[in-house]
C-alpha cells in the first residue's frame, strides 16, 4: 500500500472544535489512553466525512486498524449530531429572524446496495438510496436535517412522517417546494402543474422556481462532505451522518 499527503479543504477552527469535543467527551468517560489523540481522531473523522474514503483506506493512513478507525468515526458523528437543531427550534429560530418563508427539498444519499433490496430503490432517482429532509432559509442556509428513510419514501410521505407541516403551521412559517410535494396541502407552496398554463401560473412558477433556487443548492452544500455521495457503510447512518455534516457545515460558514 502506497501513502501520500493531501490537503483538506476545510479551516483550522472547525478541526479546533471537534477537537474540542472529542476531548470533553474523553473527560467524561474518564478514558485514559487512545491510539490516537483528540486532534488527530478529529482530522481522521473530517478526511473520512470530507473525502468519502472506506474505513481501511483512512485508518491506513493513520496508521489504525480499521474497527479502530470505523469507532472513532461513529463516536464523533454521534458528538457531532447531537448537536443539530431540532425540527421546531429550526423554525423558531428562522421565525425570530424575520424570514418570510423557508425553503423544502428531499435529496437522495446513494447507498451501495443490490436491485433485491426494493424498500431502497427511488423511482424517481433510479438508484438506491436514502431520503433525506431538508429545510433551508431563502439564502440557502441550511436549517434542519431530516433523519433518513428509505428511497422509496416519497417526498410527501417523509414530509408527513416527520411531521414537517405541523412544525411549520407551529412556527407560523410558509415553505416553498418542488413538484415531489405537490398536493401536500398548507403551507406547503408548490408549482402549478400541468400542460398548457395561463402565462399568469407560468410567471408564478418562474417566481417560485427563482426564490426556491437557494434551496436546492443547500443539497449541494451536503454533498459536497463525499460521504453522502455514495454511502458504503449502514443506509440508516445516513441521517446521523448528515446531521454531524450540518453542524460541520454552519461552524465552516462561521469560521470563513
Amino acid at each position: 500500500m502506497l501513502f501520500y499527503r493531501a490537503a483538506l479543504p476545510l479551516s483550522s477552527q472547525t478541526l479546533t472544535f471537534v477537537s474540542g469535543l472529542i476531548r470533553r467527551h474523553r473527560r467524561q468517560l474518564g478514558s485514559r489512553w487512545r491510539a490516537l489523540d483528540a486532534g488527530q481522531q478529529a482530522l481522521l473523522v473530517l478526511v473520512y466525512l470530507r473525502k468519502g474514503e472506506p474505513f481501511t483506506q483512512v485508518g491506513a493512513g493513520f496508521e489504525v486498524s480499521t474497527a479502530t478507525c470505523w469507532r472513532y468515526v461513529n463516536e464523533t458523528v454521534e458528538l457531532l449530531a447531537d448537536r443539530a437543531p431540532k425540527l421546531q427550534a429550526a423554525l423558531k429560530t428562522a421565525r425570530r429572524a424575520g424570514m418570510a418563508y423557508v425553503i423544502i427539498d428531499g435529496t437522495l444519499v446513494p447507498i451501495d446496495r443490490v436491485a433485491a433490496d426494493r424498500p431502497f430503490y427511488s423511482g424517481k432517482h433510479r438508484m438506491h438510496g436514502m431520503n433525506l429532509q431538508v429545510i433551508s432559509a431563502p439564502d440557502g442556509a441550511i436549517l434542519w436535517v431530516s433523519g433518513a428513510l428509505p428511497g422509496s419514501v416519497h417526498d410527501t410521505a417523509a414530509a408527513r412522517i416527520w411531521n414537517i407541516l405541523a412544525a411549520l403551521r407551529q412556527a407560523g412559517l410558509i415553505a416553498l417546494g418542488d413538484k415531489g410535494y405537490h398536493g401536500i396541502g398548507e403551507p406547503v407552496i408548490t408549482p402549478y402543474k400541468g400542460k398548457g398554463k395561463p402565462e399568469s401560473q407560468k410567471a408564478a412558477n418562474r417566481a417560485h422556481a427563482r426564490l426556491r433556487g437557494p434551496g436546492e443548492r443547500a443539497n449541494a452544500q451536503l454533498k459536497t462532505w463525499r460521504i453522502l455521495r455514495k454511502l458504503r457503510s449502514s443506509p440508516h447512518r445516513a441521517g446521523r451522518l448528515a446531521k454531524a455534516i450540518h453542524v460541520l457545515q454552519d461552524h465552516e460558514l462561521a469560521a470563513g
